[in-house]
């Protein structure tokens, strides 16, 4: 049996211009089409679609309204369909909250523009999808922090992140439950150019540590999170006794840009045995060899357990390579974390 695919979109254009795109895949076995949310109910009903691609907004009720009442009585894997702007990367985030899976990112206003820059990522995301089991969304609010227990404050201690599908809320719980005086930590998370800035400010107003998205100069402090921008890498340096970021350019590493490998490469050549390597739900294998390289060096790497990912992805290459020392599940990863970091004498 194929996929079944449903996509909702008020424009005509886009709605065809997506079923082109669909069509030429022998593994989507139907597609179906609707103009608005009261349509796409009907179509869900009757046509019982495996995957959803629905555009954010939408007259007479929103993509993310749609989305919230969807997931609340009959949660089906859904790719969202977004623009790149600044409103466009907030409207998805909301989307991301309320369970949809992943996004597809329009490259421009007339999406006929730019159907063969989505087609590869369109068709990636609905294949993982198909083969998701979607939840019913948690809400994810300011709490009581954990402790972290150091008999000195120092910024010779490190985190290193790396996450995908999935990860804007394995991040954002794992982040909340960070004290104030938790050593910095650094994070690739898969998103375009426009959204990360966004996603960096969402957690902020919800954190106790301090999170931005990272600059080239910016030194790691106690209680600061930096997100790598959606369009260029980032590395550790160190100057003296001080780690500091340089974000930049280049070509894709492991298919992505930012790279999860080309994040832990970095750490585990400045840092080594004082960071901690973290990889969380993201499909493909991104941070799997630079984990690997990361635990080489010293450092303790920690991967969320397939029981807790969206998609069980790049943190199943990463333990079937070996470079997951412990899996932890996304519940109780903010204390792994924590005591791991305790144990790291400076």
């Amino acid at each position: 049996m194929g996929i079944k695919v449903l996509v909702v979109d008020d424009s005509a254009t886009a709605r065809k211009i997506l079923s082109d795109i669909l069509s030429k895949y022998s593994f989507i076995e139907s597609i179906e089409t609707a103009p608005d949310a009261y349509v796409a109910r009907d179509k869900i009903i009757k046509f019982k679609p495996d995957v959803v691609c629905l555009d954010v907004e939408m007259p007479r009720m929103d993509g993310v309204t749609f989305l919230r009442k969807l997931m609340k009585y009959m949660p089906l894997p859904v790719i969202m369909v977004s623009s790149l702007t600044t409103r466009g990367a907030k409207t998805t985030l909301d989307a991301l909250e309320a369970g949809a899976l992943d996004f597809v990112a329009k490259p421009h206003s007339n999406i006929y523009e730019g159907k063969d820059e989505i087609e590869e990522d369109l068709i990636k995301k609905i294949k993982m999808a198909a083969t998701s089991k979607p939840k019913s969304p948690k809400s994810i609010i300011r709490q009581s922090t954990l402790s972290y227990k150091t008999s000195q404050v120092t910024t010779q201690k490190l985190v290193a992140i790396g996450s995908s599908t999935g990860g804007t809320e394995a991040l954002k719980e794992v982040l909340v439950k960070l004290p104030a005086n938790a050593p910095s930590v650094i994070i690739v998370q898969h998103m375009p150019v426009a959204f990360t800035k966004q996603f960096a400010a969402t957690l902020n107003k919800i954190c106790e540590v301090d999170v931005k998205e990272a600059q080239s100069g910016d030194y790691l402090g106690v209680g600061q999170v930096f997100i790598a921008p959606g369009d260029k890498h980032m590395v550790l340096r160190r100057s003296g006794t001080k780690y500091y970021l340089e974000v930049g350019g280049g070509d894709k590493v492991s298919g992505h840009k930012p790279s999860v490998d080309v994040l832990f490469n970095s750490v585990a050549k400045v840092a080594g045995e004082n960071a901690i390597g973290v990889i969380l739900t993201g499909m493909g294998s991104d941070g799997a060899k630079g984990l690997l390289r990361l635990k080489q060096s010293g450092a303790k790497t920690l991967g969320q357990n397939e029981k807790t990912c969206v998609v069980y992805g790049m943190p199943k290459v990463a333990y079937e390579l070996g470079a997951v020392d412990k899996q932890v599940s996304i519940e109780n990863m903010a204390n792994a974390i924590l005591k791991e970091l305790e144990k790291i004498s400076i």
